[in-house]
């Protein structure tokens, strides 16, 4: 994606319609005022278009909004930053969401906390660019200097008295040739950004206006729902859906291959079960019932390659036959961290500095399979003709989805019109596009309009979990208690989690890296802030068990491991920069009180990492309450760069805090004979209201650094924070996930 403007894409972008400055462009984000939205009435003037920004006579701009919402609140923070380099007055903005276009959008995606760090430069010149055609619009038509023209919140003026809104100019500005250097504000000038705006859609959210996927109607809609084998390792044989068809309201039954083998899969083509029995009928109950009188049976799948077009490398995965266990996937992982693995990284000599410690601390972690289990399960309208496609639901990634839509259903991309609801969660779990293609196909079967709905059970049982993780960390000792050399070998069904070049990389003068992975069909992809989730618990866990071996405090340690990768680095691929990490140490020491003694009644976990571009470290407080762990409160500093909406940005943090705590502490899913043994949340534990802890303070770094990351990188340390919490409140170490399970053992 370009990060700037050339004069040629800004005027292929800017049009002329019905009386209003009309500016399309990648990366629009949009913004709509919780309060005042209701309040400004919606001209006729408005125009059905995709990313743009329009300003009417009457002075309401509307910004549409391309990038996919799942709760990470950019349909504020976005809009703001255009908002501000615009001049605008906040209060008169609109917002909308877009439908998919990737003719007008450069990545419509959300993942990988990209949103506001990619967007940041881009969104910032088009406002800029727009505010300074109005600008030239006023001063040619008062006859003055254009550098005399001044803006505030969307109104122009000039020393003479005369004034205009930019809606009395908008007309004229559609006319002025885009100014070929933008010039932005300076930080220290912003009057909307970093300063803090609730939710732009809190308001629908609360009073249940129909937002998401599953609220989506149209006129003479079928519901379907599918029948999948009952594990991993399964296939369809046969079926038998007589019974079912003679049920009330119940119109077809039959099967979808989603990607057959002839089908060349790319990066997000990700699906547990290629061929699947399916139920349409008129109503969700009716179809519910209908699908439990369907009579099929199911064989042994067998082994086979898949060659998938990762990002345009072409990568060959092994799916293995049989049905798998956890108990087995426990035993493997074990015996492979016993063999040598595939080296990632090595400075200077860790054998020998092993060999001659005078003591080497080696601990083992692991962490289970985990289900996304996002608040609204995956769901999928689509009317597809012989002519056209229509598609509309959540999805992160929806220019994937458009090319392999293209080629299952056999459409040219400009007949697939792709519209885009609220997501009601994603986490990664809705950027991998089998749901929306099974929909697209039953439509196509069926021959009328569909909406595919999942229950709870089936998005817990079909995938896509988080990998099934182990690492090994070990670290040697001198004499003197000093680190001389640290070695971590990690792997994983069926990927590994290790990030090489993160710290302490780069502070230790003997230092190895290795990976492993097993290969399994139990289907995995994208989990908050991939394999960092784990990473930063075993690491952080380690620190802290590696400190205490040191005689030294868990934060003065890791701040010394910085000095030294600051004042003498080793190797030249560390990833982090150290001043930052540093930093938001040193802040959490002193906002959580961190050794004073008022804080004695809790067992305290500190942790701290960096991934996404970003560092974020806490400090848990936990009590033993009613013989069970209980995290009271949570002190939290983050590093993003600059924070362009601190109030979604805190509840960003806060959010990341809970789902940490409720994962670290309860979160598992294990398969019996290839059957994933839990199917909703009576024995899928997640944490409850009353567990979620009284309070979470947040803390934001001050910087004038432009926008890193913030939906992953506050989620890894939590894991880490609170397992060394639980070691300060009861005197024993965890090493396996969910903490809760060895701690009811213990």
């Amino acid at each position: 994606m370009e990060n700037t403007y050339s004069r040629r894409s800004f005027l292929k972008s800017s049009l002329l319609s019905s009386g209003g400055l009309l500016l399309s462009f990648s990366w629009l984000s949009s913004f709509r005022s919780a309060d005042k939205m209701e309040e400004l009435q919606l001209s006729e003037q408005w125009n059905q278009l995709s990313g743009y920004i329009k300003i009417t006579p009457d002075n309401v701009i509307k910004i549409m909004c391309p990038n996919p919402e799942f709760g990470q609140n950019v349909m504020t923070s976005l809009p703001m930053m255009i908002t501000e380099e615009l001049d605008a007055d906040w209060k008169n903005v609109v917002v909308e969401i877009a439908p998919f276009d990737s003719s007008l959008y450069a990545r419509q995606f959300s993942g990988g906390s990209q949103s506001v760090r990619q967007a940041w430069k881009p969104l910032r010149t088009v406002g800029g660019a727009a505010r300074q055609m109005l600008q030239q619009a006023a001063a040619q038509a008062w006859g003055v200097p254009v550098n005399e023209v001044m803006t505030k919140a969307g109104v122009l003026s000039h020393a003479s008295g005369k004034t205009a809104t930019y809606g009395e100019m908008s007309s004229k500005a559609a006319a002025i040739p885009v100014p070929k250097d933008v010039k932005l504000k300076e930080v220290k000038s912003f009057d909307i950004v970093r300063k803090a705006q609730k939710n732009v859609e809190g308001k629908k959210i609360v009073t249940g206006k129909p937002l998401f996927g599953l609220d989506y109607q149209q006129e003479g809609m079928l519901i379907a729902m599918m029948v999948h084998p009952p594990a991993f390792g399964m296939q369809l044989k046969s079926f038998d859906a007589s019974q079912a068809l003679k049920m009330p309201g119940i119109t077809a039954a039959f099967t979808i291959d989603v990607f057959p083998d002839t089908y060349a899969k790319e990066s997000f083509d990700t699906c547990s079960f290629n061929e699947l029995v399916v139920v349409v009928g008129k109503s969700t109950w009716e179809v519910m019932n209908a699908r439990k009188k369907v009579k099929a049976e199911w064989t042994l799948t067998p082994e086979k390659k898949e060659t998938v077009n990762s990002f345009g490398r072409k990568v060959e995965q092994l799916v293995p036959a049989g049905l798998e266990n956890t108990k087995g996937h426990l035993e493997k992982m074990k015996e492979m961290s016993a063999k040598s693995a595939k080296l990632l990284r090595k400075d200077g000599d860790p054998e020998t500095a092993f060999k001659n410690a005078a003591k080497v601390i080696e601990r083992t972690y692991t962490a289970p399979f985990l289900a996304h289990n996002c608040m609204e399960p995956m769901n999928f309208f689509a009317h597809v003709t012989t002519e056209k496609a229509l598609l509309a639901g959540p999805l992160q990634a929806p220019e994937f989805a458009e090319r392999t839509l293209s080629a299952r259903l056999g459409l040219p991309i400009d007949k697939i019109d792709i519209q885009m609801t609220r997501m009601g969660g994603g986490f990664g779990r809705r950027a991998y596009d089998h749901y929306l293609v099974e929909a697209a196909l039953i439509s196509q079967k069926a021959k009328a309009p569909v909406k595919l709905i999942y229950t709870r059970e089936d998005d817990m049982t079909y995938g896509i979990y988080r990998p099934m993780y182990t690492a090994t960390y070990r670290a040697a000792l001198d004499a003197n208690k000093n680190l001389i050399a640290f070695h971590i070998k990690g792997g994983g069904i069926p990927e590994h989690p290790v990030h090489a070049n993160r710290f302490p990389a780069g502070a230790v003068d003997h230092y190895m890296v290795e990976g492993w992975e097993i290969p399994s069909n139990i289907t995995v992809g994208a989990f908050r802030a991939p394999g960092s989730n784990f990473n930063a618990a075993a690491e952080q866990s380690f620190l802290d068990e590696l400190a205490e071996a040191m005689g030294k405090d868990p934060i003065e340690m890791r701040l010394e491991l910085l000095k030294r990768a600051k004042e003498n680095p080793v190797g030249k691929n560390n990833e982090y920069d150290v001043d930052r990490y540093a930093a938001v140490l040193q802040l959490l020491r002193e906002k959580s009180g961190w050794g004073k003694s008022e804080n004695g009644k809790y067992g305290r976990g500190v942790a701290a990492y960096f991934c996404h571009n970003s560092y974020a470290a806490h400090v848990v407080d936990m009590v033993i309450k009613n013989g069970q762990p209980y995290v009271e409160k949570v002190t939290s500093v983050v590093d993003c760069g600059i924070v362009v909406n601190p109030d979604a940005a805190t509840n960003m943090v806060q959010g990341a805090v809970v789902d940490g705590i409720g994962n670290a502490l309860y979160g598992a899913l294990t398969h019996k004979e290839g059957a994933p043994e839990q199917s909703n949340f009576h024995n899928y534990r997640i944490i409850r209201n009353n567990e979620a802890p009284k309070k979470i303070e947040v803390h934001f770094i001050q910087s004038e650094v432009d926008p890193t990351g913030l939906g992953e990188p506050p989620f890894p340390p939590v894991f880490g924070a609170v397992a060394n919490a639980l070691y300060k409140s009861i005197g024993k170490r965890f090493y396996n996930q969910p903490f809760s399970t060895e701690f009811s053992n213990s």
